[in-house]
C-alpha cells in the first residue's frame, strides 16, 4: 500500500516553516504540494525544501485536489493541512490504521476525548450540527464528516464521482461560492456503505497566515448539498 501525502497551500509559509520539518520522508512514499496562488513566499520554501510542487489552475480546494489526482502516485491519499490544524504525528497512525482494511479513515476533532482548539462557537456549532446532519440523513456515525485531516483509498475518488464538477455544481452556483469535497466524500462513502472509521485527533490553532473558511457561503452549500444527495447520485 503506497500512500500520497497530499498537501494544499495557499499563503502558509510562517506554519510551513514549523510544521513541515515534523514530517518524516519515510513515513509516507510521496509528498506532493499543491499551492493556489500564493504570494507569502510559500512556493519559494516548498522549491527549496525539495518537495514536488504543483501550482494549480483554478481556484479553490476541491480543484486543487482534482487537478492533483494525475500526479498522485500513491494507493491512498492523505489529506493534510500545513497551517497548524493538522497534527504530523498522526500520519502513521492513519496509515496503520488503514492497513486493517478500511476504505477511509477520519482524524476526528471530537473522538475520545479529542478537541479542535481552532474552533469558535460558530464553528464548533457548525461542525457539531453538520455531522449530525450528515449522520440523521444518511444513517452514518461521524463525530466529524467535515475535516480536511483524513486519509483514503485514491480508488473511492472516481467511484464516489468526487472528481466530477457535476458533484458540486449547483450548490456552488446557488451559493457563489467554491467549496471542498470532504463532507460529499463522508456522504458518499455512507451512502455506499464503504467500510470507514475514525482515530482521535486534536486540531491545534492555525499558525499565521489568514482563515480561508467562508462561513455562511460554505455552510449553506454544505448543507443543501447533504439534503440534494437524498435524492441525486444512487
Amino acid at each position: 500500500m503506497k500512500t500520497t501525502l497530499l498537501i494544499p497551500v495557499l499563503n502558509e509559509i510562517q506554519a510551513m516553516k514549523q510544521i513541515m520539518p515534523l514530517i518524516k520522508n519515510e513515513w509516507v512514499d510521496q509528498i506532493l504540494v499543491i499551492d493556489g496562488g500564493s504570494t507569502d513566499g510559500s512556493v519559494e520554501y516548498v522549491k527549496k525544501a525539495g518537495y514536488p510542487l504543483y501550482i494549480q489552475n483554478k481556484k479553490g480546494l476541491r480543484h486543487a485536489y482534482m487537478e492533483a489526482m494525475s500526479y498522485v502516485t500513491g494507493d491512498v491519499i492523505i489529506t493534510f493541512s500545513p497551517d497548524g490544524n493538522s497534527i504530523p504525528e498522526l500520519i502513521p497512525q492513519l496509515i496503520e490504521k488503514m492497513k486493517e482494511g478500511y476504505d477511509m479513515v477520519i482524524a476526528s476533532r471530537y473522538l475520545d476525548g479529542a478537541k479542535s482548539y481552532d474552533d469558535d462557537l460558530i464553528t464548533a456549532f457548525g461542525n457539531w450540527f453538520f455531522t449530525k446532519t450528515v449522520n440523521m440523513l444518511h444513517g452514518s456515525t461521524y463525530t466529524d464528516a467535515m475535516v480536511m485531516y483524513r486519509i483514503f483509498k485514491k480508488e473511492i475518488v472516481y467511484q464516489l464521482d468526487l472528481h466530477k464538477d457535476a458533484s458540486y455544481s449547483t450548490e456552488e452556483k446557488l451559493f457563489h461560492t467554491i467549496i471542498s469535497w470532504e463532507p460529499l466524500l463522508s456522504v458518499r462513502c455512507a451512502k455506499r456503505k464503504l467500510k470507514v472509521t475514525e482515530i482521535p485527533g486534536d486540531e491545534p490553532v492555525r499558525i499565521g497566515g489568514k482563515r480561508k473558511l467562508q462561513i455562511f457561503c460554505w455552510g449553506a452549500a454544505y448543507y443543501f448539498q447533504f439534503i440534494k444527495e437524498l435524492f441525486y447520485w444512487k
